[in-house]
Order: structure tokens, then sequence, then C-alpha cells
């Protein structure tokens, strides 16, 4: 039987899907409504009203305590108490599935289609589902997708998304109109990674990665019958060609935990435990970037260069610190070591439309000195020296085990953030999804 993923096991109904041996649903799979019905106000519409123009997200160190607001209904915006952002539950797991979480995916996966009219959530039986995002109406369940199945939306057409066989198991990648419910096969790896290593099953980022900005370059990680690593290898779409391969044993390297391109394509980011390689395109060259691997993700900086940002819990301060991926210059942009204190962070570098941003969202801190101003909450960071830092929301989460985690996701334009929380309720089942709306113009007004 297959090993799950380490982002598979910590619930008991997922883990029957992780353990699936690439079962491809689809006939059986509900079809997404096109067309959905709604009376009142859009959320945008609801925002406008809540919002005042003259709002400006808080700037800075910005700390306040908590607030412990009571859950609210889905669909019905409402004002983050400290920040002024304009909120909504984008997911009822109760009523829309009744099968335990219904949360954004990961932070490293862009939640939202190419204009935000839709995203999607991970159900905790394995299924993936689609809403509204204007309504947050719930359109169906995602056919064809289970499990780990690594969805990711077309930079363009709101209509597409790409997805793997559940953990790669099958070694194809698919192709899925969510208007009409259609699947098809855009790329088949299995006689040509066969031939390069003949005990290949599983083509996968192993849950993290994402392909180049335009979708065109691709890179995958090869696991064997025994879940073993085999090599990686770089993928043109557009020519449906394999670019280069790389033999781990051959390397004298172990399984990656995973590895993704980057948003320009030129290059594959490798992430091992004992360290963190960028490669260019075809595995000639290479540059370490972090002695260990933590949380990370890449996004492009102001001056349109890839950047891998992450947290270094092994330097003075905990500092999250951005590396320039063509010439390795690191940038330490804030210590997470504050008084005494240390917190685990995500980050989402998906919005391409806003290049020198990235979010933050930070959860199961300690220390005697108890809450700190980057504790407990989402905000932006400008990748620069020194940065500008807007915070934006309280994510109410308390955490527990991997599943209660925020893990929030931005958009292209940096307008809509989705994340998780169980709001207040101490249980990994009890988790939603939950929007942020923000005004065009965040990034750019300040105080």
């Amino acid at each position: 039987m297959a090993l799950t993923s380490a982002r598979c096991s910590s619930a008991a109904a997922l883990t029957v899907f992780c353990l699936l041996t690439g079962t491809h649903l689809g006939a059986a799979a509900q079809a997404p409504k096109t067309k959905p019905g709604h009376d009142g106000p859009t959320i945008a519409e609801q925002c406008a009203k809540l919002v005042a123009p003259s709002w400006r997200a808080p700037q800075g160190r910005h700390q306040a305590a908590v607030p412990t607001p009571t859950r609210p209904q889905r669909g019905v915006a409402f004002l983050d108490p400290v920040h002024g952002t304009c909120l909504v539950r984008a997911t009822d797991h109760q009523a829309d599935t009744g099968k335990g979480f219904l949360r954004n995916d990961y932070s490293r996966r862009q939640a939202f289609n190419a204009d935000s009219t839709r995203y999607f959530a991970f159900s905790e039986d394995g299924t993936w589902q689609l809403f509204d995002a204007a309504t947050t109406q719930h359109l169906g369940r995602l056919q064809g997708l289970a499990g780990d199945a690594e969805p990711q939306w077309h930079p363009t057409n709101p209509e597409l998304l790409v997805y793997l066989p559940n953990n790669g198991v099958g070694m194809a990648m698919y192709e899925l109109n969510v208007a009409t419910g259609n699947s098809r096969t855009i790329a088949d790896f299995r006689q040509r990674i066969g031939q390069i290593w003949p005990d290949a099953q599983s083509v996968w980022t192993k849950s993290e990665g994402s392909p180049s900005a335009d979708h065109r370059y691709w890179a995958f990680q090869v696991d064997s019958t025994k879940w073993q690593g085999l090599g990686l290898f770089t993928y043109d779409l557009e020519a449906d060609k394999i670019i280069a391969t790389y033999d781990l044993r051959k390397n004298g390297k172990g399984r990656p935990d995973h590895l993704s391109m980057s948003p320009s394509g030129k290059h594959v980011v490798v992430s091992w435990d004992d360290g963190v390689v960028a490669f260019s395109r075809d595995f000639s060259q290479s540059k370490l970037l972090q002695r260990k691997g933590e949380h990370s993700d890449i996004a492009v900086g102001a001056d349109g260069e890839d950047v891998y940002i992450a947290v270094d819990y092994q330097s003075s301060g905990g500092q999250v610190f951005m590396t320039n991926l063509s010439n390795g210059q690191r940038t330490d942009l804030f210590p997470t070591y504050v008084s005494g204190t240390a917190t685990a962070l995500h980050f989402s570098g998906k919005a391409f439309k806003k290049p020198g941003w990235a979010l933050v969202s930070t959860y199961a801190d300690y220390g005697r000195a108890g809450q700190q101003w980057l504790h407990k909450k989402l905000f932006a960071v400008e990748l620069k020296p020194q940065p500008t830092v807007l915070n934006l929301a309280h994510h109410q989460s308390v955490h527990t085990k991997y599943f209660t985690e925020p893990q929030a996701s931005v958009n292209q334009d940096f307008t809509r953030i989705l994340f998780s929380s169980n709001w207040g309720v101490p249980n990994e089942s009890s988790v939603d999804a939950y929007m942020v709306v923000l005004p065009s113009d965040t990034l750019a007004n300040r105080r």
C-alpha cells in the first residue's frame, strides 16, 4: 500500500483517500452548476457598504489583542474588528458536504481562478469543491479530482484547471473545464518516464509545487512503486517535451520534500530537508538557497525577478528572508524571534500581477512574553529591505493539528485572500475557508 504524504496524514477520513492508488473519479461525480442563483447583494457589494473609502490597512508592526467574535454565517460580509478589512465565511462544511473540514488547501496553491470568480476548497473526505466567489455559493464537486490532485488554475482562462491523479499515480496530467465538468488528458508520461526509470509509478510535485506563471514550464519528481524517490524532470507543456532529467541516486540525493518551477520558468526549486536548491531549468546549474527546508514559496520581486521567500529559524532573530534566484542575493525582511517568542509561518507568493509583495500567515506562536505584532494574523509584506508591512486580518484559528493552520493563499492581483480557520473551536474537523476582500488599491495606499 502506498505511503501517504505528510499533508495527508492528519485526518482519518482523508488518509483513506491519500492511500488510494490513483483512482481517477469522473462519471459518478456531480457536475458543477454554471449559473448559480442568488437574490441578495454580492460579497463585493456588501463589502463596499462596510468599508469606508478612506480605509487604509494598519501599517508596520501593529499589535492589538485578538478579539473573540462568534463564528459568522457563510456569505454574510463583516469587518475585522481590529484591521477594518472586509471578511466573509466562504464555506460551510456542515451544509456543503457534511463530511468534516472544508478548507483552503495550501498557501502555495492558487485558490482563485484567473478572474477571481471561482475558488475551490478541499474536503476532509478527499474531494474538491467549487464555489462562486461573488456569492460564496457552493457549485458542486469538481469532477475527477481526488485526494492529492494538485489542481492549478489556468493563468488566463477562468474555466480551466490542470490536475493530477491522486499522489501522481498513473503519471499523467488532466485539464478540467469547470463549466462543463469535462476532463481531457493533456500529458501522458508513462512511456517516456518508464523508459528512464522502469520502476516509476508516480509523477507529481509532492503537493506543494506550481508551474511557471504562464503554465508552460513544469517540474516534477518521480517516485517508485515503493515510494522511493527516483528522479526529477522539467517539462514544456506547450511543446509536450521533457526538457531535462535529474537522477537522484546518481547525484547522491534522497527523495525531496517537494519541488516547484519558479514563476518565470527559469528555475526549479527543490526542497530537501537538508537544504533547498535552485536549479536552472536544465539542471546544469544550482544555487543553495537554505541549509534546511522550511515553509516557503516563490514569488515575483519588484524587479520582475524570481525570489524565494522563507523563514530561517537557524539565523539570529529567526529571520524571514528572500533570495533572488538569479544572483543568489539574500535580503532579510523581518525577525520572528520577538521578545523571546517564536511562531510558525506560511507564505503565498501567488500575486503575480502585484510583483514585489507576498502574503504571510502565522500560527502556533509561543513564548513567555505572549502575543507579539506578527502573531495569529495575515499580513502583506513588501519584498525589499526594511519592507512595508500591511496588517490585514486575524485568522481566529486555534492551532491543534495540521489542518487548523490558516495556510492563507492570495489571488493574482492581491484583492482576495482565502484562509482556513476553525474560528475559535479547537477541532481539526470544524474548519472552513474564509475570504478577505481587499480594495484594488490596498497595496498602493499606505498611511
